[in-house]
């Protein structure tokens, strides 16, 4: 019989259910979507515990209708500018060095590092061993089976708010759901996105929603840095809504229809129609204006904030693979080709990989975040491990990764 696995995605623009019947190790099969638009969210965060309630089990109760069954457990996405991240070092004690390394060894060492103390209002949400080092001496990505006295581990370690982790959770729990595992909005959507390749060579993942974006780096097959900014898709609307004098609505539909941050790729001949405040009649105006406004706003969140953090992490020139851009805001024509030009990085905008069944509507920017639960929890449900698993090249030699291990910052 099929595991059964669902994934609840809040947003600040929507709300996404999904159901996936996992058929093997390496497939689910989506056969139930419930997407219904966000209430009571800002930024990601619960604001309005009943409005939020209520769209939660709309979206839930489409998936059930869809899919025929159930759902009583889920993986459930924790995204907004609260959540932050750290990389810590945890040890634990082997032996004497004459039994092989388990997994409760690796469990003890990230154990100890999450022990590190954290404020009352922080919650650790997730933690993921980068690489182990046995002995000080021998460095390696899987430690198993190996023979030694002491196990150490460096950790990337993402904590949110406690606060806006508890009013998620009682939303979740109102509608009869418990919850399997919070799983940070930043992994989950990398995971529905990036292949094992990319991760291994270096790769930021930057995911564009409604209200907010997020940056998670790649490198050798973990992720390093973790970052949630309170900027997306509602500040392109908003920006044309003061640019362009026209109610919110109507910016909405030009950011929709003829939207674009890409100057140059704009004809000086393309004109549009637009309703302004106290106007009687349609304004017409020049696209490329709509495209200044836009772009302008893009630059802004590559400039100030991508590439900044980008820079303080270390990993300027370092991201071989360069970024990649998911996310509903994502989708406005000219962001990949933007992107590329202001972080002189590759750049291409991830849709959701590896789906089955319902997929084509959900093979969407919009929804890497839904199916990267949804993928995340097949590797749970499948392989059943605590500790989650590296996607690494195993082609990868000794020599290269000790040699990234010089480089590449703690």
């Amino acid at each position: 019989m099929a595991r059964v696995v669902t994934a609840i995605d809040i947003g600040s623009s929507k709300v996404c259910t999904l159901i996936g019947e996992v058929t093997d190790a390496d497939v689910i099969r989506v056969v139930g979507i419930g997407m219904v638009p966000s209430r009571g969210v800002s930024h990601g965060v619960i604001t309005n515990l009943e409005e939020a309630t209520l769209a939660i089990g709309e979206s839930i109760q489409k998936a059930e209708r869809i899919a025929q069954q159930t759902v009583t457990r889920a993986y459930v996405a924790v995204g907004g500018p609260h959540i932050s991240s750290m990389n810590k070092r945890g040890s634990a004690a082997v032996g004497k060095g004459d039994r092989p390394i388990d997994r409760e060894d690796l469990q003890r060492a990230l154990d100890a590092a999450q022990s590190m103390p954290v404020t009352h209002n922080r919650q650790i949400i997730y933690c993921a061993a980068r690489e182990y080092t046995l002995d000080e001496d021998v460095t390696t990505k899987n430690p198993l089976g190996l023979l030694g006295y002491t196990l150490d581990v460096d950790a990337h370690i993402i904590t949110a708010n406690a606060t806006s982790i508890n009013n998620l959770a009682n939303c979740i729990r109102r509608n009869h759901v418990d919850i399997i595992e919070y799983v940070p909005q930043p992994i989950a959507s990398a995971q529905a996105v990036l292949s094992a390749e990319e991760m291994n060579d270096g790769v930021a993942v930057v995911d564009m929603g409604g209200e907010t974006t997020s940056m998670i780096i790649y490198a050798c097959g973990t992720p390093f840095d973790t970052h949630v900014y309170p900027l997306g898709g509602s500040h392109f609307t908003n920006d044309m809504v003061v640019g362009l004098h026209t109610p919110v609505t109507a910016a909405e539909e030009i950011k929709l229809r003829y939207g674009h941050v890409l100057t140059s790729a704009v004809g000086a001949d393309e004109k549009i129609d637009i309703s302004t405040f106290g106007a009687t009649s349609l304004s017409t105006i020049q696209r490329r204006y709509v495209a200044d406004i836009m772009g302008a706003r893009m630059e802004d969140i590559l400039d100030h904030f991508i590439l900044r953090d980008i820079k303080r992490s270390g990993y300027d020139g370092l991201l071989a693979a360069g970024i990649v851009l998911t996310g509903g805001a994502s989708q406005v024509q000219g962001a990949a080709e933007l992107t590329s030009a202001v972080l002189q990085l590759p750049a291409r905008v991830g849709v959701p990989r590896r789906l089955h069944g319902l997929s084509e509507t959900i093979n969407n920017p919009a929804y890497a975040t839904a199916v990267g639960l949804l993928l995340h929890g097949m590797r749970r449900e499948t392989i059943d491990k605590p500790i989650p698993a590296f996607e690494s090249n195993p082609k990868t030699g000794s020599r290269l990764l000790q040699w990234l291990k010089n480089i590449l910052p703690r």
